[in-house]
């Protein structure tokens, strides 16, 4: 998730400074709230040991009206995460969140008690640093603390480009005058489910301004893919579940020399086939490459000339996009094509979702008691 105006950016960013007293009575919680896949992790204040190390679907299921007994476990009505995927043909499923930020606030609120259910909570206080989008406004806002009323006692929005880069940081290391320290010069791409945001963080929490964002990310990508299959084999009855399995699959840029080829086995007429959709796929990956290297660009354009070259020497790309083969590497060839002086580029890897949440938690510890909001009722 995400969130910050300028004015709450800026009334903030003396969270790293002068920390709150630290005692064991309460339970401090890490939270990437993602529009497919929530990341939390907690411990207990005045200590580093994890507690709790979650990776969660972010969906709730509602069990169909016609739905036998004895088919859900605990014949449930309603159920969460990997069960709600596990049981899915007999299920409505709900994603709470759409772009980062809930459009759903009831199963937003569902999903909340049952990440809740997962903490040791006991009879402790439970705050939570929760990841909201750097563009998100205040009904935003107002939406997270509805759904998270009476889940946790007390919380604290932060932009997530802010979260990972402080999650990415490594202190042992701010020292090194070679270090290149994320959290003050970096650019942070973030490629999601529903969008792409690309963000300068340089010290501060960023705001709108330090921010781009476009609703074009892996469902459009998944949607050019099937649109295209579709076109080439229209009585394969493709489906995007199908279409987003083949993508997490095959996906790649930078296959010029032909080699690499996407073949999936789909269903046609009960039957499976083996077709070939190599265009079909890398279309869609192209497309988004040139979409973050598009934005890339003009947000480097928004920066102090003088903070570029450092800035070029941190990209970080992270997000379900970031995982299709050889994208930061094309992305920084682009750059390099673009003329941009030495530009680096990092790919977060398979555990992308890790540092958002360990960025959250970090702030959690460091947060001063006047920054956190209590949640009442």
């Amino acid at each position: 998730m995400k969130a910050n105006s300028s004015k709450h950016a800026a009334g903030n960013t003396a969270v790293l400074e002068n920390a709150q007293p630290q005692t064991t009575d309460t339970l401090l919680v890490g939270l990437d709230w993602g529009t497919n896949i929530s990341s939390v992790l907690a411990s207990l204040r005045g200590t580093n040991e994890t507690l709790t190390k979650e990776l969660i679907p972010t969906v709730v299921g509602y069990a169909n009206d016609d739905v036998l007994p004895g088919v859900l476990p605990g014949d449930a009505k309603i159920l969460v995460g990997r069960m709600a995927l596990k049981h899915k043909s007999n299920l409505k499923l709900v994603r709470p969140l759409q772009g980062g930020v809930i459009h759903d606030t009831e199963a937003a609120k569902t999903f909340a008690l049952n990440l809740r259910d997962l903490l040791p909570t006991g009879s402790r206080e439970v705050r939570a640093v929760i990841g909201m989008p750097a563009s998100s406004d205040l009904v935003a806002r107002e939406n997270a603390r509805n759904a998270v009323r009476g889940v946790f006692h007390k919380v604290l929005f932060v932009p997530e480009p802010f979260l990972a880069a402080l999650g990415v940081r490594n202190e042992t290391q701010l020292n090194d005058p070679d270090y290149q320290d994320p959290v003050l010069n970096s650019i942070y791409i973030d490629i999601g489910a529903g969008s792409t945001d690309v963000c300068l963080v340089q010290g501060h929490y960023p705001t709108v301004d330090d921010q781009l964002s476009v609703p074009f990310a892996g469902d459009a990508i998944d949607q050019i893919i099937l649109d295209r299959i579709l076109a080439e084999y229209p009585e394969s009855g493709l489906t995007l579940a199908r279409v987003r399995e083949i993508k997490e699959r095959h996906s790649w840029v930078l296959a010029e020399d032909g080699t690499t080829r996407a073949i999936a086995t789909i269903m046609v007429g009960g039957k499976p086939r083996k077709l070939d959709v190599t265009a079909q796929v890398g279309a869609g990956c192209e497309a988004l490459l040139q979409k973050t290297f598009e934005m890339t660009r003009e947000l480097v354009g928004r920066a102090n000339p003088d903070t570029v070259a450092e800035l070029l020497r941190n990209v970080i790309v992270t997000g379900g996009g970031s995982l299709i083969k050889g994208f930061g590497v094309a992305l920084q060839a682009k750059l390099i094509e673009e003329g941009f002086e030495s530009p680096q580029v990092r790919v977060l890897g398979d555990n992308y979702k890790d540092y958002v949440a360990a960025g959250a938690l970090k702030v959690a510890r460091m947060a001063r008691e006047n920054q956190w909001q209590t949640l009442l009722g």
